[in-house]
């Protein structure tokens, strides 16, 4: 099917991924609509979305209010046409230790991070599932398989969302809908996700390094929704943390005590009292890329689990294969050593 007239909504589409993912899907011929809560911001996204010429629709809403992604959801139906890709990427997050943080901070992060998911899916099944037809995009993160300090109320989200996905993939599976999702797991990114996001720390918050562009998970989000993928995962950084925390999640817990700690903080120090986006979008920083432009790369390799598991599946039938080689090997050497020293016996034995 081609995408072009298709309809994708992107949610959290006025900065960072976010926004890359709004104007790729753009390029790729999509209408798209964009739901965010800043005003500015949506101005901003929906005059590049013109520039690139397709029809497209901005809308302001909290994903917290599920009554209110409904109504975006309905409008966007009725003024853009039927919903065929629903990607959920909004997102809030908060750095600093969990014992510093307060339980209505964390509960605002589950609510949008979280939630919001939640939401988006619920409203974009109420469309997809009457047709039989669609795709949902979940933007997950590394940190959906393993979590690192300083921000355990954004890994608990991106946890959640992972569990609420396969859940409802099965139950997909089970009613034999022909809805699709898949999650992509992302690297680190240079957004102004750390230039507006709530910070408990004294110095400025980074993302750990390798670094890359949005333009890089943008690219990756239409791959996922045009061959749908039960997860995309991008990034050396990905890969390692995900598979790493399959083998050995005791001492990843120990490195990252150390590593992680001190590598998502820059050695300058906090503005106190800056505005963040924790209730409210901060406006003037809506925009693409964040302030590590220079460090972000223009590429990243991307498998889909599927393609993961059968390398790992080769890799340990050829590691099966070259250890029973081993053994095998090693056992006639041994039955020939054994031969050897049993010669001399059998010589008497048959003279006699």
């Amino acid at each position: 099917m081609t995408s072009l007239g298709q309809t994708v909504v992107v949610c959290g589409g006025t900065a960072g991924v976010g926004r890359a993912t709004a104007l790729q899907f753009a390029r790729a011929g999509y209408r798209v609509a964009v739901i965010a809560r800043g005003e500015q911001g949506l101005a901003g996204t929906l005059a590049e979305l013109e520039r690139i010429g397709v029809p497209a629709l901005a809308i302001s809403a909290d994903m917290a209010d599920a009554a209110a992604v409904d109504r975006a959801a309905e409008r966007i139906e009725r003024e853009l046409g039927p919903i065929e890709v629903w990607v959920n990427s909004a997102m809030v997050t908060l750095f600093g230790p969990i014992s510093e943080a307060k339980a209505d901070d964390i509960r605002r992060v589950t609510e949008v991070t979280y939630l919001g998911f939640v939401h988006g899916t619920l409203a974009a099944l109420r469309h997809m599932r009457p047709r039989d037809r669609g795709v949902i995009v979940q933007v997950g993160s590394a940190l959906s398989y393993r979590a690192i300090p300083l921000q355990s109320a954004y890994c608990g989200a991106k946890f959640a969302i992972r569990g609420f996905t396969d859940s409802l993939r099965c139950e997909l599976i089970h009613d034999r809908s022909r809805v699709r999702l898949t999650m992509v797991q992302l690297p680190a990114h240079n957004t102004p996700q750390f230039d507006w996001a709530r910070n408990l720390m004294n110095k400025r918050p980074q993302p750990v390094p390798p670094i890359h562009t949005p333009e890089v998970a943008a690219r990756a989000i239409l791959k996922a929704a045009r061959e749908t993928p039960r997860e995309l995962w991008l990034g050396k950084a990905a890969f390692q943390s995900i598979l790493g925390n399959m083998v050995m999640p005791g001492l990843l817990d120990r490195m990252l005590a150390n590593r992680a700690w001190d590598g998502q903080l820059t050695p300058e120090s906090e503005t106190p009292g800056r505005p963040d986006n924790l209730y409210a979008p901060v406006e003037g920083l809506h925009r693409t890329d964040g302030r590590f432009t220079q460090q972000a790369q223009d590429k990243a390799v991307g498998l889909g689990s599927e393609q993961v598991g059968l390398l790992l599946a080769g890799g340990v039938a050829l590691l099966a294969g070259v250890t029973g080689l081993a053994i095998a090997a090693a056992t006639r050497s041994r039955v020939r050593a054994e031969l050897e020293q049993a010669r001399p016996t059998l010589r008497r034995l048959f003279r006699h």
